[in-house]
């Protein structure tokens, strides 16, 4: 358990690092949010203003240790990358600038009710995506809301995907996955899979190459020494 600076009404507090819940609904839940965190935290590592998180205790009223979140993902551009062991948003100076909840049945009504309220109102999140990757409920399976005038207001799809302002991306759904697509490149963020996949081909290439270059070399010796 951390403890936090001190309030601004003259105590201590004690925030606490999890709510006891576990981290997610299903194995596909959790891994899907793992590796959204990954691809994205990858995506922006150029960038030292942009922090992504998830599953993180997030408070939004100093001294209240009651009054928290944990977004399964989010983002929050303009604060420095670090390790937190929770978000308090009159410390880092605002909230998320996106959230992502991987929904199902057994969370619909905290999902499309609580968050969405709390997201909308207290927090003013600009962008909050929802996506039900066993398709439980939610149709169509993937749904995003983008705040304006204080409402949130469905996000039009661009050839099938929902555009992301905050983030520069296209959210799409691949089965029971989640993907991100780059307008820009016109490619996906590969996923924690395919850049491990990726490295590992690369790793191969280069010791192919080293292998290739060490015979040159051995036969140069040889023919140097007069060997044939």
């Amino acid at each position: 358990m951390a403890t936090a600076p001190r309030s601004s009404v003259g105590r201590q507090v004690d925030y606490p690092t999890s709510d006891g819940k576990p981290m997610a609904e299903t194995e596909i839940h959790r891994d899907l949010m793992l590796d959204l965190i990954k691809t994205l935290d990858a995506h922006f590592a150029a960038d030292p203003m942009v922090c992504v998180s998830g599953n993180l205790m997030m408070f939004y009223e100093e001294g209240n240790k009651r009054k928290h979140i944990s977004p399964d993902v989010f983002v929050v551009r303009g604060i420095p990358k670090k390790l937190r062991e929770y978000y308090l948003t009159w410390l880092e100076g605002k909230g998320p600038d996106l959230a992502i909840e991987l929904t199902s049945k057994s969370t619909r009504s905290e999902d499309v009710k609580k968050k969405k309220f709390l997201y909308r109102d207290v927090l003013k999140i600009p962008e909050y995506f929802l996506f039900d990757p066993l398709q439980d409920y939610l149709k169509p399976p993937i749904q995003g809301l983008r705040l304006v005038d204080g409402e949130y207001e469905p996000i039009d799809p661009i050839n099938g995907r929902l555009p992301s302002e905050v983030l520069g991306l296209h959210l799409e759904r691949s089965g029971s996955q989640l993907r991100l697509y780059d307008p820009q490149t016109g490619q996906w963020l590969p996923t924690s899979a395919e850049r491990i996949e990726a490295e590992r081909q690369r790793a191969d290439q280069i010791e192919q190459e080293n292998a290739r270059l060490r015979r040159e070399l051995e036969t140069f010796r040889r023919q140097r020494n007069g060997g044939g």
